[in-house]
């Protein structure tokens, strides 16, 4: 039997059992994370008419997209390895399709270049994890230009190791010369889905919550999120509270396609109801009931699993859901479980809403088995791709 290494949703269970010192204070409180540095280009700015700051859709153009190489033997031990085979499998993918930059220790660099291929360039820049959704900026465009939010990534509420991943959002800035915005929250780049349109969906459980946001409201938390991204519509969703590491991210829930339309995450029939699949309802029936900021009404599209008794991956916190895929510059890139008529399925589905793109299946097993998938690992950076 091979060895299940520490999950982002077993660490979760890990640290839960040391008690309320974990979680009763976040290193990001309302003291810290709302703080706005003297002097600092992170000062959320105010646009200027004509300037109005906007959060782009994924499908939109990319320069570049970022990740992670994988560093910490204390969360992946013995499968270490192989998390980063699956990370060097996406890496070589994107790769194919656009320019992808790979964040390495600096003593990793040599080890991660000849993993990814002469497509994918290595930088030394130190990282912790390869959720690289979570810890590069989200990047907005205001007045022609693109600026990065850094959202203060505190290891999802200091449930893991970030002493390097929270300080990447600044680093990436830096090393590309975009202007900072020091967010006024604490959240993560998976915890955001927009339409590019206005519309952000968001799950409570991952921003309204102590471990992040220590003593802020959903009403105050929605009036900075409008203000520092540019939304006008926050859809909220109830997520699952408690149960993985992340608190429940959007991204791997429900996901637009296009402006009005979301792909839903649904458990297989022969999955027995729990949070996850009473979240999808929760889901839905919020989205049948409301409108996006320009008025829309949801076209909502159930997005199924696979049979967990036909997959390559094994773990009580693997992650099976197609939800969590990429959308590249003329490509999409989804998850293989090993499911063949589940993962044509879902092909198919993804086909149909991106017609003008290939839709590519990348093995992710390992990945999967840690509590994440593509997306949690790959971050768009929107522009013209370099020449």
């Amino acid at each position: 039997m091979s060895f299940t290494p520490p999950t982002r949703r077993t660490v979760l269970r890990t640290l839960a059992g040391l008690g309320a010192v974990v979680f009763g204070a976040s290193a990001c409180g309302p003291s810290e994370a709302g703080a706005r540095q003297p002097g600092a280009t992170g000062s959320p700015q105010t646009a200027t008419p004509g300037e109005r700051r906007r959060l782009g859709a994924e499908w939109e153009s990319h320069t570049r997209t970022f990740m992670s190489w994988p560093a910490l033997a204390s969360v992946w031990e013995q499968d270490l390895p192989y998390v980063r085979e699956d990370i060097a499998r996406i890496a070589r993918a994107v790769g194919d399709y656009e320019e992808v930059i790979m964040m390495a220790r600096p003593e990793q660099v040599a080890a991660a270049q000849r993993a990814c291929g002469k497509q994918v360039e290595v930088i030394p820049l130190a990282v912790d994890d390869l959720w690289a959704r979570d810890t590069v900026p989200v990047f907005v465009e205001e007045g022609g230009k693109v600026l990065g939010v850094d959202f203060n990534f505190n290891g999802w509420g200091n449930k893991q190791e970030h002493g390097n991943d929270g300080k990447v959002g600044r680093a990436v800035l830096q090393k590309y010369g975009i202007p900072r915005i020091q967010a006024p929250l604490v959240a993560e780049g998976g915890s955001f889905e927009t339409d590019g349109e206005g519309t952000l969906l968001i799950t409570e459980s991952s921003i309204v919550n102590d471990n992040r946001n220590r003593g802020k409201s959903r009403d105050t938390i929605e009036a900075e999120l409008k203000r520092t991204l540019g939304v006008a519509k926050v859809v909220w969703l109830a997520g699952v509270r408690g149960e993985d590491i992340t608190d429940a991210h959007v991204d791997s829930l429900v996901r637009f396609t296009a402006p009005g339309v979301v792909l839903l995450d649904r458990a297989h029939p022969t999955t027995p109801a729990d949070s996850w699949s009473r979240s999808a309802d929760q889901a839905k029936s919020v989205l049948s009931k409301t409108t996006d900021a320009r008025g829309r009404r949801f076209e909502v599209i159930d997005l199924p699993q696979p049979d967990l008794d036909r997959i390559t991956g094994r773990g009580d916190d693997f992650v099976s859901t197609y939800a969590n895929f990429y959308v590249a510059n003329d490509a999409v890139f989804m998850p293989k479980f090993g499911d063949r008529q589940a993962d044509d399925r879902a092909r198919g589905i993804l086909r149909e809403h991106f017609p003008k793109r290939d839709v590519v299946p990348v093995s992710i097993d390992t990945i999967a088995s840690g509590g994440g998938g593509i997306h949690c690992s790959t971050h768009d950076q929107p522009g013209k791709p370099a020449a």
